[in-house]
């Protein structure tokens, strides 16, 4: 763990020292090599259990592709904030990168901690840093109104978890993992403890985001700088699901009875999201409903407590994470060039940039998971064990299948497809940095192909 998270730790004094010509070669090749090395992880995931373990910290298959998704996404994030903080005075582009730093420190204390009250503090430190790239270097005069929304919505979520936390410390005098696994199965049977259980998922529903409880999301991402959106899509949201299934084996007898409203809340969340998807004229609007639509699937494949809903669920998880940063990039290089996120103002692109049309090809098809994409394996297995549950849920996943599909495709040829308008006359030509930066998220996902051992959890 140390190896990964001292490096970590020292890319901050370094942002500091470094010359101002060479602050972005240095800090992205410096996390590059972080990203490269945290993939040693991988190896130790076909064995059982804990690995990489020291006192307050270890990996286990479930924490280790999130831990390495995690890591990956720096070097990513750095790439693509590039242009739009180059205008900026130099110590404000060394503070940025700084902040994203600190979100990867606080992310990996967050996954790799073995003391559940390790991961709910660095669960709620990663709000600072977000907050704050959303307040001061987000591109709209709503962002203040967005961060409100977000720090909110997640501190009123995650004060009962807090709460119930502290209950299970004094019942089970423990709240390490490696030893909660082992404690004797509590007798959840009245009333108090059935609020302990909604208690202890309310936080992380919040997080993921439930249907219901999503509004926060689309005004944080469309407000958010590039990077800001990219680590929300891709690793924020993801806290919420490795809290919800690291808390469900506490939670045993109960969640077969209290868990329906929230299995229905969030399949009839994947329909009506991808709805909103179906009339949304902002891209990243769009990006980030559809964002809330795929974690539905994941919080039901959770929370039917299945091996192959729990797989599933941790597959879509890292997919969609590539995914959907992915299409956050591509979104964010329109952007720039058309400085609108309206998409009846900016189409046609192919004309101008057939290369950013395969990209946005590639990647609108792995959002609709596209066969043989992990995209698509963690869908069905998530359908299969849904459907195994219960017959019913196969009319709500199916038409938010057909759905999702409609609106990736709406979103293609809404932005790449058809005359280009008058207005557009003279676009800067696609950058090497930015091919370089869509190869980086869908090489990972076209890889993991090969070898979805990888990120299958538990169950591999």
């Amino acid at each position: 763990m140390l190896k990964i998270l001292i490096p970590t730790l020292m890319l901050i004094p370094t942002i500091w020292a470094t010359p101002a010509k060479w602050l972005w070669p240095t800090t992205l090749l410096h996390s590059l090599t972080i990203a490269l090395v945290s993939l040693s992880w991988l190896k130790n995931s076909l064995e059982t259990g804990w690995s990489s373990l020291n006192l307050y910290m270890a990996t286990d298959p479930l924490s280790t592709p999130l831990l390495v998704l995690t890591c990956w996404l720096l070097p990513l994030m750095i790439l693509a904030s590039q242009n739009h903080t180059a205008s900026e005075p130099i110590n404000r582009q060394r503070v940025f990168i700084s902040l994203l730093t600190s979100l990867q420190i606080f992310l990996i204390m967050a996954f790799g901690a073995t003391e559940i009250i390790m991961f709910y503090v660095m669960f709620e430190a990663t709000l600072i840093p977000t907050l704050f790239l959303i307040t001061r270097w987000g591109n709209q005069t709503e962002r203040l109104n967005a961060g409100t929304y977000f720090l909110f919505y997640t501190l009123a979520g995650s004060l009962p978890l807090l709460v119930a936390l502290l209950l299970l410390q004094n019942s089970a005098g423990t709240l390490s993992l490696l030893t909660l696994q082992y404690a004797s199965p509590f007798s959840l049977s009245t009333y108090a403890d059935k609020l302990w259980w909604a208690a202890c998922l309310l936080a992380f529903l919040v997080k993921m985001p439930l249907y219901g409880v999503h509004l926060w999301l689309p005004k944080a991402h469309v407000e958010a700088p590039i990077a800001g959106s990219m680590i929300l899509a891709a690793v924020l949201l993801k806290l919420g699901g490795y809290g919800m299934m690291r808390m469900m084996l506490l939670l045993e007898p109960l969640t077969k009875e209290l868990s329906y409203p929230f299995i229905i809340f969030a399949l009839w969340g994947v329909i009506m999201t991808g709805s909103i998807c179906l009339r949304q004229t902002d891209l990243k609007s769009l990006i980030a409903y559809s964002s809330v639509g795929h974690m539905g699937l994941v919080i039901a494949g959770i929370l039917i407590q299945t091996p192959w809903g729990f797989t599933g669920a941790l597959i879509l998880m890292i997919a969609h994470g590539l995914t959907s940063s992915a299409l956050f990039c591509l979104a964010n290089t329109n952007y720039e060039r058309t400085h609108s996120r309206t998409m009846v103002l900016a189409r046609g692109l192919q004309l101008v940039l057939p290369l950013m049309t395969s990209w946005w090809f590639i990647a609108s098809l792995a959002n609709l998971a596209l066969p043989p994409l992990p995209n698509l394996m963690g869908e069905l297995m998530i359908i299969t064990s849904l459907i195994g549950w219960s017959w019913w849920t196969l009319m709500l996943t199916g038409a938010g299948t057909l759905i999702t599909a409609s609106y990736s495709l709406y979103m293609f040829l809404m932005t790449q497809r058809g005359p280009l308008p008058t207005h557009i006359i003279a676009l800067d030509p696609s950058h090497s940095r930015e091919h370089l930066l869509m190869t980086l998220h869908l090489l990972p996902l076209i890889l993991l192909i090969l070898n979805p051992g990888l990120i299958w959890g538990w169950t591999a």
